[in-house]
């Protein structure tokens, strides 16, 4: 089995007598892209700041690349490049320049800028100022800071804070193909669920300081409440129907959506609601699975009732 590349046991912040970050294990497997979730407040950024040593833990343990943050603060660092909201590019000098700033203060050779600028796609534009790049050029010149050195974990905060459409689908495309480009395991904080949904392997969502789930997406997807669309001719009495035999039930386009519980058959269920359907004189058109979306599952565990719940979270497998 191999070592997670992130990992926390009871991490916990307190701001005065606000609890920020209240007791959160997590686990970043080797070469995953990890989509950091929860709404503005809920502890992202005081998360990662531990994991970057910027703040220090009132209880608990980080580790980043096998390194215990709190014992050896520096030698984490060396582990973790990060893209934090605050560029603080010179503007007067060239991408490459300012590239070659932080290549001085950390000792490595200047090769090492040719090479993470080919990574990001940046090579043709480094020469010129930063002052005339765009919002996604400094977003892919941050990146290429971040990977110097060649850490084999990057922490990014909001990366594709303020980008356009088109901006996004780049930033998108090039986070997916990290891990396996340069080996490197990604911790993406964001909101945006439709972009961390295309992007992520494995997602991770705070509530009120809490984590109230972790996994690998797509097996959360297929195990958590999977659902079943019915088209029928009275949604109505469908979703009475529904809900009087147990299910949770929503009401949808031309039909309704059965919501089963976490671990029931599908077919078996659907089976049986449809045959209720059909002895109740509701007409019953078509029946499908229909996949569970992340928004629908961040909706679900990110409510402040279930955020106090506290529900076990399903550990993602390592590769």
């Amino acid at each position: 089995m191999t070592a997670p590349a992130i990992e926390t046991q009871g991490l916990t912040r307190r701001f005065g007598r606000r609890m920020a970050v209240d007791a959160v294990s997590m686990v970043v497997p080797e070469r995953a892209v990890y989509g950091f979730l929860g709404r503005n407040g809920a502890g992202k950024t005081t998360t990662l700041k531990m994991l970057l040593g910027l703040i220090r833990p009132d209880a608990g343990t980080a580790r980043v690349g096998g390194v215990d943050v709190g014992a050896d603060r520096m030698g984490a660092a060396r582990k973790v490049g990060a893209l934090l909201e605050a560029h603080g590019f010179y503007g007067n000098l060239s991408g490459r320049e300012n590239l070659d700033l932080t290549r001085t203060l950390l000792g490595l050779p200047k090769s090492e800028i040719d090479r993470v600028l080919e990574v990001v796609e940046m090579t043709a534009d480094a020469g010129r100022r930063v002052a005339g790049y765009s919002l996604g050029m400094r977003q892919r010149l941050g990146l290429a800071r971040a990977m110097l050195g060649a850490p084999p974990v990057l922490i990014l905060d909001e990366p594709t804070n303020g980008l356009d459409p088109d901006g996004i689908a780049d930033m998108r495309r090039f986070l997916r193909s990290l891990p396996e480009r340069t080996g490197a395991t990604v911790l993406l904080s964001s909101h945006l669920l439709g972009e961390i949904e295309q992007t992520a392997t494995h997602v991770g969502i705070l509530s009120q300081g809490r984590l109230v789930l972790e996994g690998a997406l797509a097996r959360l997807k297929a195990e958590l409440a999977p659902e079943i669309a019915f088209a029928v001719d009275d949604a109505a009495r469908g979703a009475a129907l529904a809900t009087a035999r147990g299910f949770e039930v929503a009401t949808a386009d031309a039909g309704l959506v059965a919501r089963l519980k976490p671990g029931e058959d599908a077919q078996t269920a659907a089976a049986a609601l449809n045959r209720a359907l059909v002895e109740a004189d509701v007409a019953v058109f078509s029946i499908g699975a229909r996949p569970r979306s992340l928004e629908g599952i961040y909706r679900d565990v990110s409510s402040p009732s279930s955020a106090a719940q506290q529900p076990v979270q399903p550990q993602p497998e390592f590769a």
